[in-house]
């Protein structure tokens, strides 16, 4: 089938010194007379104009050359609905509202079915801007009016529904790669860019829906645009094939290790995670030995089901010595995610104050734990991106699965016959808040990261706030601003309320 796409203008230039011009002579079937098509030349050039009447021709399509009464849909790309007018009204046209004036996608659609379809509301050029491109619900074909798209994620609405993945992905792979480099300045302007593509309610297919969007620097144009053009990124299969970025990701795929272990390990001429184990003069911790031992569990991914039974299983432990305590799901299962990585969540109690030892000496005893790393309540932390200092436990909880018969085999014990493994390893990270800032807990821990940033961000650039995991701290009043619910702290910052699944930025 054939596809069309609206190339650059330096890219077009060097396709046409080898382009010759279709011979129009030919004469085609005309298969839909109802639909007379004009296609402008006006922002899209001769050479491309003639391909793509050509191209309509061949389908069956009747396309003129020329504007004429008999013309029922004009085609433009590029081109604003003013544009369009101010055109019209140079060729001495005074009732434009006999035509059908769309965007190329309408035609681009065409193409790719066929046949005609309906000219809805979301290909059509509207008087205040153009609608999105391409399979965009009727009910979201507003005109979409890019100069109104907030900076900051958290006055947007980004659900799981992500039209732009083939761009977003790439610039999570140059976002990563520069996080691995500490290079927080240009990883963050790729998690914006990546951020603002997913919130679009239309997919990217051309330069031109970009324009006016926030976080859309020259660096995430280049990637952009070659995408659009090639259909990939160059500079994004570099990163995946640099020696470098494939160690670190290999590295930081264990449990314990991060940045600063990966660069160490590198500098000492590892490359890999067979070269890591073999190496017997590294000294490893707690939490790394048990990531090396139970990888490819924790490596893998958990699901819906899974996450489901380990919340059963822990709140069902709370509640055998907390009878009044709240145990709620976070991260990306509370934002509607069908997997993860690992399960987070938050317990607290309304009723008295538990010692500090409450995860080590109930629910440690309790659960079926495999390994633990405790952290006690900290002093507050003068960093300005700490998480924050509450009380947790980073776990690895033993998940039995009844009739799984998996040819992996138990070798954490030292016994003589090796067991047959029919549990898996998970990893749970518990955290425990003082009732008082529960609601600012579960606002930083259901996330996403870059939601979380965008929030701390605004309520320091735009209302004189501190804010973190523990409170809200009006630095013009100098008071703390008490909520008992996430709806209360959007209130404080002036914002609309923005829902667990909207916050997928």
């Amino acid at each position: 089938m054939d596809k069309i796409r609206a190339p650059a203008v330096s890219s077009q230039r060097k396709r046409q010194r080898g382009m010759h011009t279709p011979d129009l002579s030919c004469s085609y079937e005309i298969k839909f007379n109802k639909f007379v098509i004009f296609i402008m030349q006006r922002k899209m050039g001769m050479t491309r104009r003639t391909f793509l009447m050509e191209l309509a021709r061949r389908k069956g399509f009747r396309v003129e050359s020329e504007l004429s009464d008999s013309v029922t849909h004009i085609v433009a790309e590029n081109n604003s609905y003013p544009e369009v007018l101010n055109w019209l009204r140079g060729q001495a046209v005074g009732d434009s509202s006999r035509f059908e004036l769309l965007d190329i996608s309408w035609f681009t659609a065409c193409m790719e079915a066929g046949r005609p379809v309906d000219s809805e509301m979301k290909y059509r050029l509207m008087e205040q801007g153009y609608a999105p491109p391409l399979n965009t619900p009727e009910s979201e074909a507003l005109p979409f009016i890019a100069s109104k798209v907030s900076q900051y994620s958290c006055q947007r609405k980004t659900t799981l529904n992500n039209c732009n993945k083939k761009f977003t992905d790439a610039f999570e792979i140059m976002a990563e790669n520069y996080e691995f480099k500490e290079n927080e300045i240009f990883s963050l302007e790729f998690l914006r860019a990546a951020s603002v593509l997913k919130f679009l309610p239309f997919p990217v297919i051309r330069m031109k829906d970009i324009q006016g969007l926030p976080c859309m620097g020259d660096r995430v144009k280049d990637v952009i645009e070659e995408i659009i053009e090639e259909g990939e990124s160059s500079r994004a299969k570099e990163v995946l094939n640099d020696e470098r970025y494939k160690s670190f990701k290999q590295f930081t795929s264990v449990f314990g290790v991060g940045v600063k272990t990966s660069e160490k390990w590198y500098r000492m001429g590892l490359r890999t995670l067979e070269e890591v184990k073999a190496d017997k003069t590294l000294k490893l911790s707690k939490m790394q030995k048990a990531g090396f031992l139970y990888y490819e569990d924790l490596v893998s991914c958990v699901s819906k089901a899974e996450a489901d039974a380990v919340s059963l299983i822990v709140r069902n432990t709370v509640c055998t010595f907390l009878p009044d305590a709240l145990v709620t799901i976070t991260g990306g299962f509370r934002r509607g995610k069908k997997t993860g990585h690992d399960i987070d969540f938050l317990i607290t109690n309304p009723g008295p104050r538990e010692d500090d030892e409450l995860l080590q000496k109930g629910l440690l005893l309790y659960c079926d734990v495999i390994e633990s790393t405790f952290l006690k309540e900290q002093i507050p932390s003068r960093k300005v991106d700490a998480m924050d200092n509450f009380q947790k436990c980073f776990a690895i909880l033993k998940l039995c699965q009844p009739g799984v018969d998996n040819s992996s085999y138990n070798t954490s014990k030292n016994t003589d016959m090796a067991e047959v493994k029919d549990w898996k390893a998970i990893r749970v990270d518990l955290v425990i808040t003082p009732f008082e800032q529960y609601a600012y807990a579960l606002l930083g821990w259901t996330g996403s990261r870059q939601f979380g940033r965008d929030l701390r961000r605004y309520a320091n650039h735009e209302k004189k706030m501190i804010l973190d995991n523990h409170a809200l701290y009006d630095r013009e009043k100098r008071i703390f601003l008490k909520a008992g619910s996430e709806e209360e702290i959007f209130a404080h910052l002036g914002l609309d309320y923005v829902e667990p699944w909207e916050r997928n930025a």
